[in-house]
């Protein structure tokens, strides 16, 4: 089977009182192919997308002459990839995932990520040793830094080994691991050893109504300019890439099904983060000479810190049918960071409302509504250096999607229904009511 997916979605902008232009384009074209084989099944893996975004998000400040004149303020991302995996049967070596991205934006910035994830099972009696592996290589570069002393440039090497054995009776499932990793920084000369947790049990107390569930997870995760902006397309072209060490999370809850259609999941968890990556508001001066669209404080640098974090999370389930599902959940986070004096623009409280409906054979749809507590960030000039509190916000979305045959369909969403122009970055209002539409096909190869 072969799929090919066009998405387009784009604003002309517009918002309320803004001063600078602040349009967005987002198209993305991917395709896959998949062949299921006697013994093995494999897939192939492709996409590209062009992006632009505007650094519109400006501070409250005395200007030398209008801001639309004086800053230009756009971005443009363009992004490709490949990769593929593949899955055997009836062989100790389970399967394997490689992906290859390139990144490139209007500032000369680029960066390559490459990433290689096999998986290795012997089954054994009663038990089952597993080995994850985890290759990841990241190379890129920006042209300068924020204060344009000079150019930055990173190389990142990680690899991990996850071995693990796993125990499963009727009742009782025990799985005890951990995942070791070395890390080589070739920019800085600099090789790095680490050792993570990969530790989890559950026992069913009363059948499915309650399991009890407690681990212990940990890992390297690499940071990349990639995910950064696919967080934060705002971020500016100067960015310090590094890995974040997720030392450990310890964790235990309770999940079951109240009913055939009621299920609910309750859970407590504590980690620490070695190098949590954090946006934050980059500072102004409008004094200096030179300034790119990016220096008027209206992009976000990446700070790093220990971060220490205490979350509850509850979600409840309702299935009414195959026709209709319903959810809720909500988390509350509290952190405690090492140097920085908040956990920029992390909020303690998120909750969702959400459902998915099949109207009809081909029509087909889903609902959401999110709530996003209050953020804090750092007003930096050379006449203030403020903390701001961002204002909580809900926002809602609608989706529809409509099966013209088995290889044909499209589908349209709609999002911030509300219409409420909330910032969920400082000085950036987002935009009103969004529509985003597009079409895939599947061919049978």
């Amino acid at each position: 089977n072969a799929g090919f997916f066009f998405r387009h979605n784009s604003s002309q902008g517009d918002i309320k009182d803004v001063k600078l232009d602040n349009k967005y384009y987002d198209t993305s074209l991917d395709a896959n192919y998949t062949s299921r084989q006697k013994d093995a099944t494999y897939r192939l893996d492709a996409g590209v997308e062009h992006q632009i975004y505007n650094w519109y998000g400006l501070p409250d400040l005395e200007y030398n002459q209008e801001p639309n004149v004086q800053i230009d303020p756009q971005q443009t991302y363009f992004s490709g990839y490949a990769g593929g995996s593949i899955a055997l049967d009836d062989s100790f070596f389970e399967k394997a995932a490689l992906n290859i991205r390139y990144l490139g934006d209007a500032f000369s910035s680029s960066e390559i990520n490459a990433t290689l994830k096999p998986e290795f099972a012997f089954p054994l009696e009663n038990l089952t040793f597993k080995i994850e592996g985890d290759i990841d290589y990241l190379g890129g570069s920006f042209e300068r830094n924020y204060a344009n002393t000079s150019d930055i440039k990173y190389s990142y090497l990680n690899a991990g080994l996850a071995p693990s054995i796993t125990f499963i009776n009727d009742d009782l499932s025990v799985s005890l691991g951990v995942a070791g990793y070395v890390s080589l920084d070739s920019e800085n000369s600099n090789t790095d050893f680490s050792l993570y947790p990969r530790l989890n049990a559950s026992y069913r107390l009363l059948d499915e109504t309650v399991i009890a569930y407690a681990g212990a997870e940990g890992g390297l995760q690499q940071n990349t300019f990639y995910k950064l902006k696919e967080e934060n397309p705002f971020v500016s072209p100067t960015l310090f890439i590094m890995p974040t060490k997720k030392l450990y999370e310890g964790f235990a809850g309770v999940k079951g099904k109240l009913s055939n259609s009621v299920a609910y999941n309750v859970r407590a968890s504590y980690g620490k983060d070695e190098n949590r990556a954090l946006f934050q508001a980059n500072y102004t001066n409008l004094l200096a000479p030179g300034l790119e669209g990016y220096q008027f404080g209206n992009s976000f640098n990446v700070l790093y810190d220990d971060v220490n974090t205490l979350a509850f999370f509850a979600e409840l389930k309702v299935e009414i049918s195959n026709q209709f599902s319903l959810g809720i959940n909500g988390t509350y986070s509290n952190y405690s960071t090492d140097r920085q004096e908040e956990a920029w623009n992390l909020p303690e409280l998120q909750a969702s409302v959400f459902s998915d409906f099949n109207i009809t054979e081909k029509l087909y749809g889903g609902a959401s509504i999110f709530y996003v507590g209050e953020r804090k960030d750092l007003y930096n000039s050379p006449l203030s250096f403020e903390k701001i509190t961002l204002d909580a916000y809900v926002d809602a979305n609608l989706h529809f999607g409509y099966r013209f045959t088995d290889r044909l369909s499209a589908f349209v969403k709609g999002s911030n229904l509300f219409g409420d122009n909330y910032q969920k970055w400082m000085n950036f209002p987002v935009q009103g009511i969004q529509g985003l539409a597009g079409v895939t096909y599947k061919f049978d190869l």
